[in-house]
C-alpha cells in the first residue's frame, strides 16, 4: 500500500486592526484610486515621450500659373480674387457662386465689373472670402474683382472709376458710446 503524505493545514493568523485615530480617513473606492493611479502615469509618460502635434489641414486654392490677383473689403467681408483665363466659371468658397450669391441682386454685384470691362464669359474666377454677412461679402468681391481686373488691363480705370467700382466703401458700424445703449441712442429718461 502506498503511503499517504499528510499536507499541512493552513495556519489561520489573526491580525488586529490598528486603533483609530482621531483624523477621518477619507474612504476611496478602488476604481476612484485606480483612475488616481492611471492618471500620475500618464502625466509621468508624457513628460518622457515627445509630444506629436497634430497636421492642420490647410485650404489652398489651386489657380492657374498666370493669374490676376486683388483684394476686396467691406465692413468686416475679406475677399481675395483670382482671375485667370477660363470659361466664366466663379468659385466662391470652392462652390459656385450662385449657391452662395443665391439672390439676383447679389449675383448682379459680384458680375458689375466684368460686364462693365466686358470680359464676362473669357476669365475664371476663384474667390475665398471671410467675415461680415453675404451682402458685405458680395460688394468685397466685386471690389476685389474690380482691382484684379485692373492689375490685369490698366486701360480699364476709366470705365470702373465712372461706376463707382474702384472706390472702397468706408461706412462700417459705429461703436457704442459709454452711458448709451447703442452708439447713440440713449438710456429713457424719466422726470418723475
Amino acid at each position: 500500500m502506498p503511503v499517504k503524505k499528510e499536507t499541512p493545514k493552513a495556519k489561520t493568523v489573526k491580525t488586529t486592526k490598528p486603533a483609530a485615530t482621531k483624523s477621518v480617513a477619507v474612504k476611496e473606492k478602488p476604481k476612484a484610486i485606480i483612475a488616481k493611479v492611471e492618471k500620475t502615469v500618464n502625466a509621468v509618460k508624457s513628460l518622457d515621450t515627445p509630444v506629436k502635434s497634430k497636421k492642420v489641414k490647410s485650404s489652398t486654392i489651386k489657380v492657374a500659373p498666370e493669374f490676376f490677383y486683388g483684394t476686396g473689403k467691406r465692413k468686416n467681408a475679406i475677399a481675395k480674387v483670382w482671375v485667370f483665363k477660363g470659361k466664366g466659371n466663379i468659385i466662391l468658397n470652392d462652390r459656385d457662386y450662385s449657391e452662395v450669391m443665391n439672390k439676383p441682386s447679389l449675383s448682379s454685384v459680384v458680375l458689375k465689373p466684368m460686364k462693365i470691362t466686358g470680359l464676362e464669359g473669357k476669365y475664371d474666377i476663384k474667390i475665398s472670402t471671410n467675415g461680415g454677412g453675404i451682402v458685405g461679402q458680395a460688394h468685397a468681391c466685386q471690389l476685389g474683382i474690380a482691382r484684379a481686373i485692373l492689375v490685369m488691363n490698366e486701360t480699364f480705370r476709366k470705365a470702373l472709376r465712372e461706376e463707382g467700382l474702384l472706390t472702397r466703401d468706408a461706412r462700417v458700424k459705429e461703436r457704442k458710446k459709454y452711458g448709451c445703449k447703442k452708439a447713440r441712442k440713449g438710456f429713457q429718461f424719466r422726470k418723475r
